[in-house]
């Protein structure tokens, strides 16, 4: 830890963001929260604007920074779910691109240590299974996708270039999926889909039969994951995978949300997505290694915490289904 203890958190209002500036307001950083709000909430920011160590500042990344020193620089600034990062691809690629240089340059100026929310995306539809970091991946550079996989892999690469011309301390964390309370119940991300339909008693929407895989991670053990690569020494640069090698059927998944809420919703199939990786399982090998770190947190666990927040969200009231869990 450093003496300043000042940080900016670029995407702080968003889903991540907001994990990661209650963190730091709880380790007793000075924390600068900034977001264009493009898909942050300011619901989720209101109960630290009383905070005297919090502030927020709505701007673009790749816009003007705010002034002063800092120790840490996190950048989570990017729309993280197909149906927001393709409204606009080139905007999800030049926020990445571009974001990623402004902030870098930032460091330089003000000697910050660094950590760079990369994805599991990087890997593309896999052709190695579990994905390890020394995986380069198989990414369509011309698909539907590749405005947020390219931008990241293109990120992870600025992030290396600095690091080697400019000595920058940088942090770079591989997310698998990730899910818990404060993502936005219209995030377009499959558990929160699942979840917000089944408690609406509205279909379930499965693709490709359900039958890709995904590794799920509760967000509690993801945030533990990031501080722990961003505290950890200097010479441990990344990339880290950072998720859950539980392994799911989408429609697994499916069965268990229904099961959970209790829910009578439907189950229908539609054509899988072009691009849609069929696999999805982190090694975390490395992270075990050189961080000490492994999720705590079963799937179910996971979702008996965080359906009451979908519920609240959405309106409907619902009892604390953690008992059915087990």
């Amino acid at each position: 830890m450093t003496e300043k203890r000042r940080a900016l958190v670029a995407g702080g209002a968003g889903f991540l963001g907001l994990h990661v500036c209650r963190r730091l307001l709880a380790e007793g950083f000075q924390v600068v929260c900034l977001d264009n709000l493009q898909t942050g909430r300011m619901t989720n920011i209101v109960p630290l604007i009383t905070d005297l160590k919090f502030s927020f500042v709505h701007a673009d990344v790749r816009g003007d920074l705010p002034d002063g020193d800092f120790d840490e620089i996190w950048n989570l600034a990017c729309p993280a779910s197909p149906p927001h990062y393709q409204i606009d691809p080139v905007d999800t690629l030049l926020i990445n691109v571009l974001g990623m240089k402004n902030l870098l340059d930032l460091a330089v100026r003000t000697g910050a240590r660094i950590f760079q929310a990369s994805t599991s995306e990087i890997y593309g539809d896999p052709e190695v299974h579990p994905q390890t970091e020394s995986y380069r991946g198989a990414v369509n550079t011309i698909g539907p996708r590749a405005c947020y996989d390219e931008g990241k892999r293109a990120a992870e690469t600025l992030c290396f270039d600095y690091h080697r011309r400019h000595g920058v301390e940088i942090k770079v964390a591989r997310i698998f999926n990730t899910y818990g309370p404060h993502m936005d119940p219209r995030d377009g991300r499959v558990v929160s889909n699942f979840i917000v339909s089944a408690l609406k008693g509205e279909p379930l929407e499965l693709y490709g039969g359900g039958t890709q895989t995904r590794s799920f991670c509760y967000v509690d053990d993801l945030i533990d994951g990031f501080f722990r690569l961003m505290r950890s020494d200097a010479s441990i640069t990344g990339p880290v995978n950072i998720g859950n090698p539980g392994e799911f059927t989408v429609r697994e998944l499916a069965d268990i949300v229904l099961e959970m809420t209790g829910s009578r919703s439907d189950i229908i199939d539609k054509p899988l997505p072009k691009d849609d990786p069929l696999q999805r399982k982190p090694d975390i090998t490395l992270a075990g290694r050189l961080l000490g770190w492994s999720p705590k947190i079963s799937l179910r666990e996971g979702l008996s915490r965080c359906i009451p927040y979908f519920a609240g969200e959405v309106g409907i009231a619902f009892e604390d289904m953690r008992a059915t869990g087990t």
